[in-house]
C-alpha cells in the first residue's frame, strides 16, 4: 500500500471574510498541475460561510454536485424548484447533466461548515437530478456509514428522498465516521468498482479527509489525528489533512484515531 499525504497548508485556501475555504484540488483561482482530480473525484472544498452570505446564483453542467453539511444550516434553491435547509448529517447531490443554476447561502445566525464535493459523470447530457440522505451521528459512530455510491449498486434507491447512499451518476463512493479516540475502522480494497464497469484492473484507490471539525485551520496543539496503517506503510493525519492511498484488491487498511478528541473522517473510493 502507498499512502501520500496532502497536508492542509499545502492546499488551496482563501479568506474573503464572509468565506474561508480551502481547496484539495485545482479551482476558481488556486491551480496545481499535482492536484487537478483523482480518478472521478474532481472538488473537495472544506468552506466556512458567515451567517446572512453565500454563493449567489450561478450555473453548473456536466458535474454531480455534492453538499455534506458538518455545522450549521444551509439554504439551497436551484431551477428545478427545489428549496431546502440543510442541516448537521445532510448530504444534498444536485446530478447538475444537462444544466441547472442554484444557490447555497447560510440560513440562520450561525456559520455554515460544509464539505462541497463534485465528481465527473459516467456520460454527458443526463437529465438533471435532485437527492437529499440524512444520516444520524449514531449511524458513523465509529463505524463507516455508506453515503454515496453509484446509482446501480445494491440498495441504492432513486427516490428524492430515501434510507441508504445517496445515488450518483459517477464510480465513486463516499464513507464517513465519526471515530472516537483509541477504536479503529477498516477498509478492503474492493474487487472492482461499484459501477459494475469491466474494470479488471487489481489495482485500487481512495482519498482520504479529515474533517476541520476544531475550527478554521487548527494548529498544531488542537484537532483531531487519525493513523493510517496497512501493508507495511502508515502515516498521520491531522484535521483538514488528506492522503492519496493506493492498495491491491483485497488489500486491508486500518483507520485509527490516535488523537484525544473525535474525528469526522471521509473516504471517497474512485
Amino acid at each position: 500500500m502507498k499512502i501520500i499525504p496532502r497536508r492542509s497548508i499545502e492546499r488551496g485556501q482563501a479568506d474573503h471574510d464572509w468565506l474561508k475555504t480551502f481547496h484539495t484540488f485545482s479551482f476558481a483561482m488556486y491551480y496545481n498541475g499535482e492536484h487537478e482530480q483523482f480518478g472521478a473525484l474532481r472538488v473537495l472544498n472544506e468552506d466556512r460561510v458567515a451567517p446572512s452570505t453565500g454563493f449567489g446564483t450561478h450555473g453548473h453542467r456536466e458535474f454531480e454536485i455534492f453538499s455534506y453539511v458538518v455545522n450549521g444550516e444551509l439554504e439551497h434553491r436551484d431551477s428545478m424548484g427545489n428549496v431546502e435547509v440543510l442541516k448537521r448529517g445532510d448530504l444534498q447531490l444536485t446530478s447538475a447533466g444537462t444544466g441547472i443554476r442554484h444557490s447555497e447561502k447560510t440560513h440562520g445566525p450561525n456559520p455554515v461548515h460544509f464539505l462541497q464535493i463534485w465528481s465527473q459523470p459516467w456520460k454527458n447530457g443526463l437529465t438533471p437530478k435532485y437527492f437529499t440522505r440524512h444520516f444520524t451521528d449514531e449511524e458513523k459512530k465509529d463505524k463507516w456509514a455508506h453515503v454515496v455510491a453509484p446509482v446501480n449498486s445494491p440498495g441504492v434507491s432513486l427516490e428524492r428522498e430515501a434510507k441508504g447512499p445517496t445515488p450518483v451518476q459517477s464510480p465513486v463512493s463516499l464513507f464517513t465516521t465519526l471515530l472516537s479516540p483509541s477504536k479503529s475502522v477498516s477498509h478492503t480494497f474492493p474487487p472492482s468498482i461499484e459501477s459494475g464497469a469491466t474494470d479488471t484492473s487489481t489495482h485500487r484507490k481512495v482519498y482520504m479527509h479529515v474533517a476541520q471539525t476544531s475550527g478554521y485551520n487548527p494548529n498544531e496543539a488542537e484537532g483531531a489525528s487519525v493513523k493510517i496503517s496497512g501493508a507495511g506503510a502508515d502515516t498521520v493525519l491531522r484535521e483538514g489533512d488528506g492522503a492519496y492511498i493506493f492498495g491491491e484488491a483485497g488489500e486491508e487498511m486500518s483507520v485509527e484515531n490516535v488523537g484525544d478528541r473525535v474525528a469526522e473522517v471521509f473516504l471517497f473510493d474512485t
